[in-house]
């Protein structure tokens, strides 16, 4: 099961996608936010979205997992 994990610490600002949702490699899932900047987060591989681990307004530090795909 691959994982896509937070960059940075931040803000979970908007979650792009949804559970059962096609990705493609380079795609943007989930937009961080950090000093004020919007960080977008993209699939590092081609998958379906299993489950988004996070919501919209949660903090998360670097290397927290946000979604895992099938």
């Amino acid at each position: 099961m691959n994982k896509l994990l937070a960059s940075m610490a931040g803000t979970v600002w908007k979650i792009l996608v949804k559970a059962g949702d096609q990705v493609e490699e380079g795609q943007d899932v989930v937009i961080l936010e950090s000093m004020k900047m919007e960080i977008p987060i993209g699939a590092e591989f081609d998958g379906t979205v299993k489950e988004i681990k996070v919501k919209e307004g949660d903090f998360v530090n670097e290397g927290d997992v946000l979604v895992e795909f099938e």
